[in-house]
């Protein structure tokens, strides 16, 4: 029986998709090196160049660490990020940027979660300043924390920056074939086409058990990623099983199904949350998250009967989550619920 309260809290809250399990069993026949040196680690990593470009391909567990090691691997010991201050590195991985990889955040204010060269430019100073932290990486999140999502051509302004200052962009890509589906464009088009130079690829918020990837595209970048990912305890010794749930996810377009099931399912509670009286959509809903302002009596009646996060308790704004799991009649009944609660 499903039970309501988990429903809509996070994708993260989702099942792994039942082919995910089956690729896992699969794995599970004979013998294998370890450490990334079997079959589905190789395939893996020629799957994604198919899909990505020239690319240099690390499985890792979690997104978290993913984000740290690719840092850590770019940055010296007196460099930053410059990331918005929504970022999930900023404000969901518990100091671990800081504290692991060793970097200062500089984070920057926005309206919808999106970096700008407009925003970034006035932290663009202090090269070559003993007394200044020496920018290094421009980090965004695609899609961002707020649902909204980057145009390639905003990708590559904010790209082309970087590189005219001697810095890196990377892109945590959490939710990337989110943003992928929204965009009606393949990966690349969202990442080597536009100027990335690292990515972390999210596989377990689309229905994995628990896998993602560090991506560079540029091969020098990566030349001590594998002392960063041993270091930062990333490394599976059993690779084969986090590599397997991500061939299964690109190999054979299930991300493009997987997505586009969260992001229709997105839309069809924001268009229904955006007629209830009361009710107004504080962002775009252009990926797979919901952002809605409530009274806040409202609020708590919902609280009742579903989890989920109050982003802004001051302005009321809650975030509903859609996954691959998400069925059109949870979506009705999230709205039914929604609609009663503000005209109670």
């Amino acid at each position: 029986m499903t039970d309501a309260l988990t429903l809509f809290a996070s994708d993260n809250y989702a099942g792994a998709h039942p082919d995910v399990l089956e690729a896992v069993v699969g794995a599970n026949e004979g013998w294998a090196c370890a450490y990334g040196d079997d079959p589905w680690t190789d395939r893996l990593r020629g799957r994604l160049r198919e899909l990505l470009g020239d690319v240099e391909v690390f499985p890792v567990f979690n997104g978290t660490g993913g984000n740290v090691t690719a840092l850590s691997a770019v940055l010296r010991a007196h460099e930053a990020v410059i990331c918005p201050e929504t970022a999930h590195i900023n404000v969901d991985e518990c100091g671990a940027p800081e504290r692991v990889a060793g970097a200062k955040l500089i984070d920057v204010a926005t309206a919808d979660g999106m970096l700008t060269p407009e925003l970034v430019r006035p932290h663009l100073t202090g090269f070559g300043d003993q007394h200044h932290v020496q920018a290094r990486v421009v980090s965004i999140s695609q899609s961002t924390e707020l649902g909204t999502v980057y145009t390639p051509d905003e990708i590559g302004a904010l790209a082309r920056q970087a590189h005219d200052a001697g810095l890196l962009l990377h892109v945590d890509g959490a939710r990337l074939v989110n943003a992928a589906v929204s965009l009606g464009s393949g990966l690349r088009e969202i990442t080597a086409d536009c100027g990335v130079d690292v990515l972390t690829l999210g596989g377990t918020k689309s229905g994995l058990l628990g896998a993602e990837a560090v991506v560079f595209f540029r091969p020098e970048l990566a030349a001590g990623y594998l002392y960063a990912r041993k270091q930062g305890t990333q490394l599976a010794s059993k690779m084969r099983y986090v590599s397997a749930q991500l061939l299964c996810l690109f190999e054979d377009g299930l991300w493009r199904e997987i997505a586009g099931h969260a992001n229709a399912m997105a839309r069809r509670l924001g268009a229904a949350a955006a007629g209830v009286p009361g009710v107004r959509l504080a962002y775009p809903v252009e990926a797979n998250a919901v952002f809605a302002a409530l009274p806040a009596a409202a609020i708590e009646r919902l609280r009742q009967r579903y989890r989920f996060y109050v982003w802004d308790e001051g302005a009321g704004v809650v975030r509903f989550m859609c996954s691959w799991q998400t069925t059109p009649e949870d979506v009705d009944e999230l709205a039914r619920s929604l609609r009663d609660a503000a005209a109670a």
